[in-house]
């Protein structure tokens, strides 16, 4: 059986144990590299055809940098984490992509078992995350078929909402304005418009403010 490749993104500290628990596993499971943070990890997960990325969700990784990671990643995403907050983790399997949650008090035995099932295109989450999310996608499918727009607007990232309530409260307004409000270069404010524009059928500007507004994205 082929070993099952393993990527961490953690501070040093926290790497520096996991890394060890890994190799304790080898050869069922194999170290393949480490980064302190998504935004270091980046190309390196990105061109990741398989095996699982092992997240630390307790050192401030953004969920706006997790929707957008799992459009482009292969590999399964499994984050451990000390949180409690409910939301925030149902939010990360449901937007995120995240295919596991483990909590660092959790037993060792754990974290490499649920490495294995998530590999194998199990998701790893326990009974009560599970009828949420339920739930949550059950509301969700019935306002998209009373609604079909919202079915086009929930395909949109946090960072797109925000560029999106941005130039809908400053229509008339530069896009270097636009993009210095939002703290990110007019390039990026290009990518995430021909993103926004393409998800929600859209040509410009204009059209953007007039939907915006219809649909209350404007705040």
């Amino acid at each position: 059986m082929a070993s099952i490749g393993v990527f961490l993104v953690a501070p040093p500290l926290v790497s520096w144990g996991l890394e060890r628990l890994v190799q304790s596993a080898m050869p069922r499971l194999e170290l393949i590299g480490s980064a302190p943070s998504l935004e270091e990890a980046g190309p390196r997960i990105e061109a990741m055809s398989d095996g699982v990325v092992l997240l630390d969700f307790d050192d401030g990784q953004p969920m706006d940098a997790l929707v957008q990671l799992q459009q482009r990643l292969r590999a399964k995403l499994l984050l451990i984490t000390q949180s409690c907050d409910a939301a925030v983790l149902d939010d990360a399997v449901m937007r995120g992509g995240v295919r596991g949650v483990v909590r660092k008090h959790d037993p060792v035995a754990m974290l490499l078992k649920a490495i294995e099932k998530v590999h194998e295109g199990e998701l790893w989450i326990d009974r009560g995350a599970t009828g949420r999310i339920f739930m949550q996608m059950a509301r969700r499918k019935a306002t998209e078929a009373r609604d079909p727009e919202q079915s086009r607007i929930s395909t949109l990232t946090v960072r797109e909402r925000q560029a999106i309530a941005a130039l809908a409260s400053a229509a008339g307004a530069p896009a270097k304005v636009i993009a210095g409000r939002l703290c990110i270069s007019e390039h990026t404010l290009r990518n995430h418009l021909t993103s926004i524009y393409s998800k929600l059928g859209l040509a410009n500007r204009l059209d953007l403010y007039a939907y915006a507004t219809r649909h209350g994205l404007n705040k």
